[in-house]
């Protein structure tokens, strides 16, 4: 039964002179990373895909080190294009991003419309996985187009009820052959108190 997972990266560096697709993890987000690599469905991946942005990026090769693997670059794997409002402070950000969801077919304050996300997200991975489904293989990615991945893999309508526990730092598990999702998010350094969606 080969497994998809998706990763999200935990904590970043917030600067807001700097580009949001250039923020690293912050040293939070690289202690939870560490300790992602403890978790027991860790050691079955035999593949790491990551988005171009540096979070993803400095995540997927923590991840990759650990288990010898190269890791593998989709630039189409990133977040939902924000880049016309560039960085909101965080309540401004929650309510936008509250907008994007509940309009998919719109494109809310410039933003890259969620129905255009959800369709850029699910053609990298369907990609990746018409190319070899015998193994289990990592995205590591954005919650925001996770998100979207996540209810589209579910067959759900695109809305925030799926969202990522806050925070970011969270996967959730798609098994390939089967066509079903496993489970929905949980955090990805610790195996208690975990949400299903």
């Amino acid at each position: 039964m080969p497994i998809a997972y998706y990763i999200t990266h935990p904590q970043v560096r917030i600067d807001a002179n700097v580009p949001v697709p250039e923020w690293g993890l912050s040293d939070i987000g690289r202690a939870r990373t560490a300790a992602m690599l403890d978790q027991p469905w860790v050691r079955s991946i035999r593949r790491v895909v990551s988005s171009g942005e540096r979070k993803a990026i400095e995540t997927a090769e923590i991840l990759g080190r650990h288990l010898r693997l190269e890791v593998e670059v989709r630039e189409r794997m990133h977040e939902n294009d924000r880049s016309a409002t560039g960085f909101l402070p965080p309540a401004e950000f929650e309510a936008v991003a509250d907008q994007f969801f509940s309009n998919p077919y719109s494109s809310i304050r410039g933003w890259e419309r969620a129905i255009d996300a959800q369709h850029r997200i699910l053609s990298e991975v369907d990609t990746v996985l018409g190319t070899d489904d015998a193994a289990d293989v990592a995205f590591v990615g954005h919650g925001g187009v996770g998100t979207l991945l996540l209810l589209s893999l579910g067959g759900r309508e695109i809305s925030r009820e799926a969202d990522q526990p806050a925070g970011g730092g969270n996967y959730f598990a798609y098994d390939i052959r089967a066509r079903r999702v496993v489970h929905g998010w949980r955090p990805i350094d610790r195996l208690a108190q975990h949400r299903d969606d």
